[in-house]
C-alpha cells in the first residue's frame, strides 16, 4: 500500500513545509483537490458528502491546483503529486496539456493527473463551457491530452472540439498517467475503457468494494484488464492496520490521508500540529 497526504484548503504558507515534511516522513505522494470558485448563487449539489452542501468551500483558501503542484515539486526531490481530481471538463484541453507537460518536465515525471468532470453546472457557466455533452467533451479532452504528449503534430476533430494539428515541446519522457474520478456508471466505464486508474472520494467500504468489482467487470468487457491500473481512495478506513489490510485486499493501490473534515466545516489546524500528525501517521502505519 502507498500513502498520499492530502494538502489543500489551508493557509497557502503551509504548502511548502507540508510537502517537504511528507517527503521526509515517507509518504509516496501529495494529493491536491481542485476548485475554481464559489458562485454567489447555485443550485447544483455536491455529490461526495451526505447532504450535498458546498458551504465548506465558501471561506477556504483554494490556490489553483496545477500551480500548487508545480510549486511544491520545486521544493521537493522525490515525492510524487496527484490531483484528486482536476476539473478538466470545464477547461481548455490544449492549455491544460501544456501546463501538465511543464510540470512533468520540471519535476522529473513526478505527477499523476487525476481528472474528472465538474459536478456543478455553475463551474461550466463561469468558464463559458457548455454543460450539454459534457461527457462527450471530456472523452475528447482525454484524447487531446494524450495526443499532445506524443511530441508529434496532433490535430483533433470531434463533436465538441476542432483543433488544428500542432505539436508541443518539451514533452514528458514518460507518458502522464490519467486517473479518472467519479462514482457514476459513465465514470466507471470511462476509467475502465481509457484510464490508467480510478479515484474514489467519500465512499464507505461496502460502496468501494462494489465500485471496484464493477470496474473489474468493465475492464474484462473492454479488454483492458491486462493494462496497468491504479486505484486511489480517500482514507476513512486507513487509520488501523486492519483497515489498511482490507483496502489492500480489495485492490486499492494508494490511500489518501487527511486529518481534517472540511465537509463538516472543521477549521484548519496550525502548521506544527499538522506536521506532528503526518509524522505520527507515518511512524505508525508507513514506516512502522
Amino acid at each position: 500500500m502507498k500513502f498520499s497526504l492530502q494538502v489543500s484548503m489551508c493557509d497557502p504558507s503551509h504548502y511548502f513545509p507540508m510537502a517537504r515534511a511528507a517527503e521526509e516522513a515517507g509518504f509516496h505522494s501529495v494529493s491536491v483537490p481542485d476548485s475554481i470558485c464559489y458562485p454567489e448563487q447555485a443550485s447544483s449539489k455536491y455529490p461526495y458528502n451526505k447532504d450535498g452542501s458546498r458551504e465548506f468551500l465558501e471561506a477556504v483558501p483554494f490556490v489553483e491546483s496545477l500551480i500548487v503542484v508545480a510549486a511544491m515539486a520545486a521544493v521537493t526531490e522525490r515525492i510524487r503529486f496527484n490531483t484528486f481530481v482536476y476539473k478538466v471538463g470545464v477547461r481548455q484541453a490544449p492549455v491544460v496539456a501544456k501546463q501538465v507537460q511543464g510540470i512533468q518536465v520540471l519535476s522529473n515525471n513526478r505527477f499523476d493527473f487525476g481528472i474528472g468532470i465538474s459536478p456543478w453546472e455553475e463551474d461550466f457557466a463561469v468558464c463559458g463551457t457548455p454543460w450539454e455533452k459534457r461527457g462527450k467533451r471530456f472523452d475528447e479532452q482525454i484524447e487531446i491530452l494524450r495526443g499532445l504528449e506524443t511530441g508529434e503534430y496532433f490535430g483533433f476533430k470531434g463533436e465538441c472540439h476542432d483543433m488544428p494539428a500542432n505539436k508541443m515541446n518539451p514533452i514528458p519522457t514518460t507518458p502522464t498517467r490519467l486517473l479518472i474520478g467519479g462514482h457514476s456508471e459513465p465514470a466507471l466505464k470511462r476509467a475502465a475503457r481509457v484510464g490508467d486508474g480510478w479515484m474514489c472520494a467519500g465512499a464507505d467500504m461496502a460502496e468501494l468494494k462494489a465500485y471496484i468489482n464493477r470496474l473489474n467487470q468493465l475492464r474484462d468487457e473492454y479488454g483492458t484488464a491486462d493494462k496497468p491500473f491504479l486505484i486511489y481512495t480517500t482514507g476513512q478506513n486507513a487509520f488501523t492496520r486492519e483497515g489498511i489490510e482490507e483496502l489492500e485486499s480489495i485492490g486499492v493501490d494508494e490511500v489518501v490521508i487527511g486529518f481534517r473534515n472540511v465537509y463538516e466545516l472543521e477549521p484548519d489546524k496550525p502548521l506544527d500540529e499538522k506536521i506532528a500528525m503526518l509524522n505520527w501517521y507515518a511512524g505508525e502505519f508507513i514506516n512502522g
